[in-house]
């Protein structure tokens, strides 16, 4: 492979702001694994964000990017698998696996979609120091009409319609937006776009905690649950980031929660392998050790997070604050915001119906 940009290239990164500002470029916020792809003829690499190749959990992609790439590129994007409500992070996240035959198996069974949003490269020329601007235009010139597999992000100049995607477009699991300065360079690793995602909060039942890694007698993490229709109490996220100090206080304090296993909701054991309740596994590493300290579920923290999905928080929410005023049964699903569904066909055409 022979490109003017050379894997491995950290992609340009964004950071996070409560509004969308004026005066930029904006795009829906997709959900999915961040990518740079290099094409250079029969060859292709698909990098991660952080730099690892992601290439052989896709070989529909690979296969794709012969049929629907300029020949020789390198493009920054998104992968993303969709589902029966739109983008589906659970359903990508299995795509890493091991085993080349399951790989072959799910790729046939969910196949992902790649969404272009920056062009790095193109023929011999590097397109890294031009204007976003500029890059967007070549993007949207090489790319031509939109194949099956790969997809151009659309984007817009106008305020009013960035937000309007922003109230909507959360429908059909997108995370937000991203605005883009009209002039600013490709940075590799470098925090210069400007992402918006949703803020909301949650009255969260703590119901257990696992010990800090130092072996201390330190809180590493506690674990949340919400109570479901049925009164079962589910099993939706962790919090984890507190300064050390406030680790020791919490061990001190929750020690009178302590209660046996036999007397918990949660008596799964000690591996997530056993069976587990509704979001009780670890979606990252199914090996893991997800043995904790169980809890009578008493307590009420509210945490910030910006979405669920498949009933957990699909991102590590942060604390916010306790709320010794709410009673633990209060703290059900109900409390939570429902986006509207959004058809992904109406943002991408063609990518809804890969489901």
């Amino acid at each position: 492979m022979h490109l003017p940009v050379m894997p491995p290239v950290s992609p340009m990164l964004a950071k996070s702001v409560p509004t969308i500002p004026p005066g930029a470029s904006y795009e829906p916020k997709w959900d999915g694994f961040r990518s740079i792809c290099f094409r250079d003829g029969d060859e292709v690499e698909f990098g991660s964000r952080n730099e690892r190749p992601l290439t052989r959990y896709f070989p529909e992609l690979v296969a794709a990017a012969l049929r629907e790439l300029p020949e020789r590129c390198v493009v920054d994007g998104e992968i993303v698998v969709t589902g029966a409500r739109g983008l589906d992070f659970d359903a990508l996240q299995l795509r890493m696996h091991p085993a080349a035959s399951r790989v072959r198996m799910l790729a046939e069974k969910t196949p992902a979609a790649f969404i272009a949003f920056d062009l790095l490269a193109l023929g011999d020329d590097d397109y890294t120091a031009r204007p976003f601007a500029d890059r967007r235009a070549a993007l949207v010139d090489a790319m031509g009409e939109t194949g099956t597999s790969f997809h151009v992000t659309p984007t817009t100049t106008d305020l009013a319609v960035a937000q309007r995607w922003f109230d909507d477009f959360e429908g059909a699991g997108l995370d937000g937006i991203i605005a883009k300065p009209f002039t600013i360079p490709y940075q590799s690793d470098k925090r210069i776009m400007f992402k918006i995602k949703h803020a909301r909060t949650a009255d969260c039942v703590v119901a257990g905690y696992r010990v800090h890694k130092s072996g201390a007698d330190a809180v590493g993490s506690l674990m949340l649950g919400l109570y479901d229709e049925n009164g079962t109490l589910a099993s939706v996220g962790v919090i984890g980031a507190f300064p050390m100090a406030t680790r020791k206080t919490l061990f001190t304090e929750l020690q009178s929660l302590v209660v046996p296993f036999d007397d918990h909701p949660w008596n799964w054991g000690g591996h997530v392998q056993e069976a587990t309740p509704r979001g009780a596994g670890s979606r990252w590493n199914a090996g893991k050790d997800l043995s904790f300290v169980p809890l009578r579920p008493e307590r009420v923290v509210e945490v910030r997070y910006d979405h669920m999905e498949g009933g957990r928080f699909r991102h590590l929410p942060q604390f916010n604050r306790w709320r010794p005023d709410r009673e633990a049964r209060s703290c059900t699903y109900a409390q939570l915001e429902e986006p509207a569904d959004f058809d992904l066909d109406d943002i991408v055409p063609g990518l809804g119906q890969r489901r």
